[in-house]
């Protein structure tokens, strides 16, 4: 019985170690402080034995292509802070007009400052990688944006090689508002702007919560449909060597990732 005054002498412990609880690999992901879908989104897609990761850019609520640019200030800072002593596989930066306004090789460069360890990612990055790995050419996009931020999305998907045969976005000032449109919503704005010469629908960014009813619309549309933080989680995976067939979340995740280049080594099944 411990007494007031004593010192505690513990006695000698040999305690069990393993792999942890996130055995298979670790995904860090940089969100920004207004993003009300995403966080939820990834751990929903996590399969057993995968890390998600997460820390926040403190960011304006009123998304325009001059507040977009400045996410890039902090973008090393934040890559550091997500859990550096174990070293995540993977490091995304989870903004889609961020990464185009920004630009993805100015995002990897900043997220390699803070986290020279970990393979560095954009969200746009993932987008592109499912649109390819699905055979993608002609699409159709809709976006919570403002059009000043929907015109350079036309313009930064068109350089990429895609046909756009329509972008529409719903106008919306700030991420918040962004994040209350309802699933039920996306799924019947992905439907009216779809087209029949389209080879998929694209749903762009991460802080709508358009993920839930992506296989209702795939059902309904008969083709793909990539959302931002569905199509950032499959390329992280894949990065990270993990090639699980996940369902719920669309046909891209039943791909294995033979389009993404310098794919990580297969961790254990």
């Amino acid at each position: 019985m411990f007494r007031p005054g004593q010192r505690i002498v513990s006695r000698h412990w040999q305690p069990e170690l393993d792999d942890g609880r996130h055995w298979r690999a670790k995904l860090g992901f940089i969100l920004m402080s207004t993003d009300l879908a995403a966080e939820v989104d990834f751990f929903s897609m996590a399969p057993e034995g995968v890390a998600v990761h997460i820390t926040r850019l403190k960011t304006d609520d009123y998304t325009t292509t001059e507040t977009l640019a400045r996410h890039i200030d902090a973008m090393a800072d934040a890559a550091s802070r997500i859990q550096p002593d174990t070293r995540p596989d993977v490091i995304s930066y989870s903004c889609t007009s961020g990464s185009i306004i920004i630009g993805e090789e100015q995002v990897k460069a900043e997220i390699k400052k803070g986290a020279p360890y970990a393979q560095p990612m954009t969200l746009v990055t993932g987008v592109i990688d499912a649109l390819h790995e699905l055979g993608v050419h002609k699409l159709v996009v809709g976006t919570p944006y403002l059009d000043e931020v929907n015109t350079a999305e036309a313009e930064f998907l068109t350089a990429k090689g895609f046909e756009i045969l329509d972008i529409q976005g719903l106008n919306l000032e700030t991420g918040t508002q962004m994040g209350r449109v309802t699933p039920a919503y996306w799924k019947q704005f992905a439907l009216e702007i779809d087209s029949t010469e389209a080879d998929a629908i694209f749903l762009s960014c991460g802080g709508i919560r358009s993920l839930e009813v992506v296989e209702g619309i795939e059902k309904q549309s008969g083709k793909p449909v990539i959302t931002s933080n569905q199509a950032q989680m499959w390329s992280c995976l894949r990065r990270a060597g993990i090639k699980d067939r996940l369902t719920g979340f669309g046909q891209i995740f039943r791909e294995p990732g033979r389009c993404i280049s310098g794919l990580g080594t297969a961790k254990k099944e």
